[in-house]
Order: structure tokens, then sequence, then C-alpha cells
């Protein structure tokens, strides 16, 4: 299984990918060689991979790092980078790559002192692989001065380090740091792509790995998770109700409150799972054993770790209300999808009762402006509002 079939309907990012790996693989080789590099080359130091949510931004890149450290030794007979068996390639594949660093976050931002680390890092040759690569997943999350910190060290890289950095549009990146990036851009998977995927990898029953897919809309670990995780469809049951519940202000603000609420509930389930298993690991680094006192001086780094999982806890509710969100838009979509009389299917084919209703009793205009509340909603969220005030607001939107 070569590193590329993990991606799904992007032919065109994968030829790519395929080429500057092949292009990758002889520079290294001329170096190894004492010979002069190749002048036409499609690698360089640094990519930007972007695409919507569920595009597959980070499979493309962790991808390309394994082609990058493949060690096959098909590539002496013109076979292509990238084979997915060698230990270069499943290594960087699962995580354990000594010169393969992925970054991502379950904190709302990427800040400068864990930016300062990676442009250290990146300084190093590589110690065992072809590369030192240097894999962003959360690039849009980095703060100003992270941003101004990463751009010094893409402007002078080091001579055998990548940086793959992934981000939902263009707009999410410096523009001093995309301007020096080679960049792709990724597509929404086809539906019927996805669910094959979701059958041929993951064993997902045909009927069932198809009404995810259609659900999601191509989004493939939203398939997934929706195929295989019975909390995940009751949630959202409950999110594809609420627009026949926001018939009075009563049943706005209660909505409102349930979309809250079950937020708050996956963020307290996270918490449960990660928390106190990190809080004990780090009682016992620090010398403090099971239920006995810390010892003098760790109270900073016991704050720090709070700190830490109150943000993560903070993303993760924001993250489950943005799932619904999406949800939430993607009914309103079906909604004027049928009144439009368009030939697109529905996604949500398992409340046609209710979205029929709806597209019947109501007007286009209508539904454009509750799909422009749900966006209204998601922006607010993104610019810190309180949650409930946001939902609140959308909900009475919703009403009108």
């Amino acid at each position: 299984m070569a590193v590329w079939d993990d991606l799904v309907g992007q032919t065109k990012v994968e030829e790519q990918l395929a080429a500057a790996a092949r292009d990758a693989d002889a520079l290294v080789t001329a170096h190894a060689a004492g010979e002069a590099a190749p002048e036409a080359s499609k690698m360089t130091h640094a990519w930007l991979f972007t695409g919507p949510p569920g595009s597959g931004r980070a499979t493309a890149a962790r991808a390309f790092a394994a082609a990058l450290q493949c060690v096959s030794p098909d590539r002496a007979l013109g076979g292509a980078p990238g084979c997915g068996f060698c230990d270069g390639c499943h290594t960087a594949l699962v995580g354990t790559h000594a010169d393969v660093e992925v970054v991502r976050t379950d904190l709302l931002s990427i800040g400068v002192k864990e930016t300062r680390e990676l442009v250290r890092r990146a300084q190093l040759s590589p110690a065992v692989g072809r590369w030192q690569v240097i894999v962003l997943e959360d690039a849009d999350r980095l703060t100003e001065g992270a941003g101004n910190v990463l751009l010094k060290a893409v402007e002078e890289p080091a001579p055998r380090t990548v940086w793959l950095l992934c981000a939902p549009s263009l707009e999410d990146v410096l523009p001093t740091i995309r301007s020096r990036c080679r960049h792709l851009t990724l597509r929404t998977p086809p539906v019927e792509a996805v669910a094959d995927v979701l059958v041929r990898r993951d064993g997902i029953d045909p009927q069932v790995a198809a009404a995810a897919a259609r659900a999601t809309q191509g989004h493939i670990d939203r398939a997934r998770r929706l195929a295989t995780d019975e909390r995940a469809r009751a949630r959202r049951a409950v999110v594809l109700k609420l627009p026949q519940r926001v018939g009075d202000i009563g049943g706005c603000l209660k909505a409102a409150q349930e979309l809250i609420d079950a937020a708050g509930e996956d963020a307290k389930q996270v918490a449960e799972e990660i928390d106190v298993k990190e809080t004990e690991e780090l009682k016992a680094a620090l010398g403090g054993g099971q239920g006995s006192r810390m010892p003098r001086g760790t109270a900073g780094a016991m704050k720090e770790l709070e700190e830490r999982q109150k943000r993560r806890k903070t993303r993760t509710q924001r993250d489950s209300l943005d799932l619904a969100l999406t949800d939430l838009t993607g009914f309103y979509r079906d909604v004027l999808t049928l009144q439009l009389r368009t030939r697109t299917p529905i996604a949500n084919e398992d409340v046609r009762d209710a979205v029929e209703r709806i597209a019947r009793d109501t007007a286009p205009e209508r539904t454009l402006r509750r799909i422009e509340a749900v966006l209204a909603c998601r922006e607010a969220l993104d610019r810190n509002v309180a949650p409930l005030l946001a939902v609140e607001a959308m909900t009475m939107a919703l009403r009108d």
C-alpha cells in the first residue's frame, strides 16, 4: 500500500507530491554522490496545504513526509518514493520517525514558546532519515508573534529541512509566510469515494457508510465517527430537531441551552479521559506519589498544566459547537435545495420529512437568512463571544 492511498479524491495533489518526492530523492542521492543537484526540481523547502475541513490536508502532509523518508530499495530500480512498507515510510506514518515532527494542538492557539522550539529543531540535520520534516497541522492557529518566529525559519531554511504547513485557506496564514511556500489546494472528496474508504478500510456496512458519507458531505473523519460512534449519531439527531423547536421564544432559549450543555458534556468527557491521566503522570514525574504531598517548588508546573487543560476544554467545547452548527447549516442547505428544485441530492435523508415540511412552509429568502444566522453564530464564536449568547442570538434569528 503506497503512502498516497489514504488521500481520497485528490488525484492532482497526489501527482504533484509524488513528482516532488521523486525530485527530493534525486537531490539527496546527488548530494550523497557529490554530484550537482538537478536544475529543474519540483522540490522546495516549504509547502502550504489548504482545503476545507475533511479534505485531508494533514493526511496529505503526512503522506508526503513519509515519501520524503522512503528508503525502499526499489527506488534504485526506478520505483517511486512512498512505497508505504519500508521502515522510513512506516515510522513516518505512525509518528515514530526521528526526523518527522508532527505538530497539532488541542488548544485555541500555538504560541511563541512552542514555535521557537520547532524552529530550533528545524535547524538540526536529519538524525537517521533523508530530510528533517516539520508537519504543522494547525498553522492557522499560530498567534501573530508565533507566525513572525516561524517566518524567519521559512525565509532561511536549513539545507535538508522541509516545512509542511496545513490551514483551511490562504487567508488563515500570514501573507509573508504563504508567499514563501508552494501552495497545494485540496478539495472536498466525493461522497462516493468517502463511502468506499469506510467500507474498504474500516469494514463498515455499505449502507451505513453511504449514509454517513452523505450526511457529512465528504468529511472523512466526521463520516467515520458518525458511522462508528453511537453518541455522535445521537448528538446529530438532537441538532437536526432544532429547526422544528424554534417556533416560540421559550423553545429558542431551551434549544440554545441544550446545544451548550451538549458541547459542555463533550468537553467533560475529554477531560475525564485525558486530564486525570496527565495530572497523575506529572505528579509522578515531579516526585509526588499517589495521595502524597507534592514536593516544594512544583506548584508552578501543576498550575501550568491546569491552565493548559482549561484551554483544551474551551477548545473542545467550541469544536463541538462548531460541529453542531455545521450539521444545522447542512439541514437548511437541504431545505434550500428542495425549495429551488435542484437535482442535488439532500444530505439528511434520515430527516427528509422535516426538511420537506419546512421547505413547503417557508420561502427560499427566509432559508437564506437562517443560513446566514448560523454562519454569523460561527463567526461570533471565533471572536470569543460568550457561547450561550451567540447560540441564543442564532436560535432567535432562526425563529424569524
